[in-house]
């Protein structure tokens, strides 16, 4: 309140020299350094206490602020470090990077990039859109970023939002008493008590290879699932008998979604706006309380299954998919680690892939946000074990070689393919999909380059804006598809995305809840499946388009679907409420 800025009465900033190499005998001092990351490149600097009386613990006054320097979200740190004036020199300053020139280079910038995960830290607001609550990553200023890590911290920081003036500031405070000469420092991995996983988290600024743990990821335990459930706060249903109706009954609909409101037409369909009067519910947000529906209305149908997040969550469909393949997990799903739970396998695996001189490109993404809000590609480990501190994440393969698509305005660029699936059942398994499928592309041309390049990477265009969204139809799509790809048919492919698909769903199933989807007679659902294509090898050495599901969305956005296809939603309900799947565009894939 009353901007004190004292901190310099309490505080120096000191500079570390290295030994002198020319003494005599220091043989062994001179292989430590040489052994460090660019030995004698970066100058290293401590913080000390240098006031005479020392800093007392209980004292009031022995809390302190610290400015931030940049604050940021990933995908503008390179567009803020170019235009921004001041902020590239002053960085690579804070950081111990050579930069002599007034215009920044793209070299800088890079180094920038890569160096600035040894000073970032993040917090997240708790209000406001999906796009608000994008975690914030910041970089304490010149004192702030000179405090080193200690395993036995004199001193601990904590983000504090002031909102009189809407900044943010790092709270400094002792944890014990100090003299005059006394070191700052913090736990860099504060709050982790394991001894593995803080070795992990500390690698950014301790190198260490982590090859002797095993990066087998076998399927969680039963108790993970239980907790997940809890934590959901869903109830689960008691049995029912599956309810039986007349053949010509009209089903009363209630439900809150505005595209079934205007496109569902279907005669034997009315809606309600009394949900206690409703024979089906069909709710876009998420239904908990099972067990009282099951007791008091058993013969009402929903849109949703009990346990279906097991498909929808990033870190779920990781973990039920491994029930499908080897270590590695089926074929159909990029190599996946959940951040939280399996860091040292993700490090091991990371550095063998290293040693073996493979291709390293991951792709980190929160466990339930959708668009591709805070995913972030990128090739560097230090990157990806930081992410871990903002939200929960999974980290996944990159596919680095996908099957390409040729636009005639901009060349070879990435697509993903969104098929539409429908669940009818689970005991009997019973899966359709209907027969429109939808793509995205990119808008440049793909290279294993420019990371942060969203319209390289990304194909989900339309909720950028002022980025265009290029259209076409599946019907248009496949022939181009053959002329591009003559040695593989679109029926070989299709076939080898329903497979992928039925089997997906069978290991959602093969298990009761709540380690799998839950089989409750009057549920019924639609996801929306995206998928790439990627070149593979096959077992007899043939090049195959090996699909790879990305995601599994529940209530997919259907506004393309109805605006071409005006029976969609006469379909789908025809299909899962009054099993009339014949006359429908549906196919039955189990």
């Amino acid at each position: 309140q009353s901007q004190v800025f004292d901190a310099g009465d309490y505080f120096g900033i000191m500079q570390v020299e290295e030994v002198d190499e020319e003494e005599e005998g220091d043989e062994e001092m001179e292989e430590e350094l040489k052994k460090k990351p660019n030995p004698g490149n970066e100058p290293c600097f401590k913080v000390i206490v240098t006031n005479e009386n020392g800093l007392q613990a209980s004292n009031p006054d022995s809390i302190f602020l610290i400015d931030h320097a940049w604050t940021y979200r990933v995908e503008h740190a390179r567009q803020q470090l170019l235009q921004v004036p001041g902020l590239l020199h002053r960085m690579t300053n804070l950081m111990g990077i050579d930069f002599h020139g007034e215009i920044p280079d793209e070299g800088s910038i890079e180094q920038v990039l890569q160096e600035m995960w040894k000073y970032n830290q993040t917090y997240q607001l708790s209000q406001g859109t999906a796009e608000e609550k994008v975690p914030v990553w910041y970089i304490m200023d010149e004192f702030g970023s000179r405090i080193q890590h200690s395993d036995q911290p004199s001193f601990a920081t904590a983000p504090l939002f002031y909102m009189p003036q809407q900044i943010a500031y790092t709270v400094l405070w002792p944890l014990r008493d100090l003299e005059t000469g006394d070191e700052v420092t913090r736990d860099y991995a504060y709050g982790e008590p394991d001894r593995l996983i803080r070795k992990c988290v500390l690698l950014p600024w301790v190198p260490n290879e982590v090859l002797d743990v095993n990066c087998f990821t076998p399927e969680p335990s039963d108790e993970h699932y239980q907790a997940i459930l809890a934590e959901n706060k869903e109830k689960l249903p008691v049995m029912i008998n599956p309810p039986v109706y007349d053949k010509d009954k009209v089903f009363k609909v209630f439900t809150d979604i505005q595209q079934v409101l205007n496109n569902l037409t279907h005669p034997r369909f009315v809606f309600t706006d009394h949900e206690g009067e409703a024979d089906i519910l069909y709710n876009f947000s998420h239904f908990k309380d099972y067990r009282k529906l099951s007791e008091e209305r058993p013969e009402v149908m929903l849109n949703q299954f009990p346990c279906e997040n097991l498909l929808t969550v990033k870190d779920c469909l990781a973990s039920i998919s491994r029930r499908a393949g080897g270590p590695d997990g089926p074929r159909w799903l990029p190599r996946t680690f959940n951040l939280q739970t399996e860091l040292p396998q993700f490090i091991s695996y990371f550095q063998q892939r290293d040693r073996r001189g493979e291709d390293n490109h991951w792709i980190c993404k929160p466990w339930n946000l959708a668009r591709s809000l805070d995913t972030h590609i990128t090739n560097s480990l230090n990157n990806i074990i930081r992410h871990r501190e903002s939200s929960p994440k999974v980290v996944c393969k990159y596919i680095e070689n996908p099957v390409l698509f040729h636009r005639e305005d901009v060349g070879m660029v990435k697509f993903d393919i969104r098929y539409v699936v429908l669940l009818r059942s689970i005991k009997p398994l019973k899966l359709y999909i209907y027969d429109v499928f939808w793509l995205r592309f990119s808008n440049r041309a793909f290279s294993l380059d420019d990371l942060d390049d969203y319209e390289k990477h990304f194909t989900v265009m339309n909720y950028a804006p002022g980025v265009t969204l290029k259209q076409v139809h599946c019907e248009e799509f496949i022939p181009l598809f053959e002329k591009q790809y003559p040695e593989h048919p679109w029926t070989t492919v299709q076939a080898n995305i329903f497979k992928a698909f039925a089997e997906l769903f069978q290991v959602a199933s093969a298990k009761p809840a709540p380690l799998g989807i839950c089989d409750y007679p009057s549920s019924r659902a639609i996801y929306a499946v995206d998928l790439m294509l990627k070149w593979d090898t096959s077992r007899d050495g043939k090049r195959i388009m090996q699909p790879q599901i990305l995601e599994v969305n529940f209530n997919p956005d259907c506004d393309r679907a109805c605006k071409y296809h005006p029976t969609f939603f006469n379909d789908v309900f025809s299909t899962l409420f009054l099993d009339e799947a014949d006359s429908c565009h549906v196919t039955c894939i189990v």
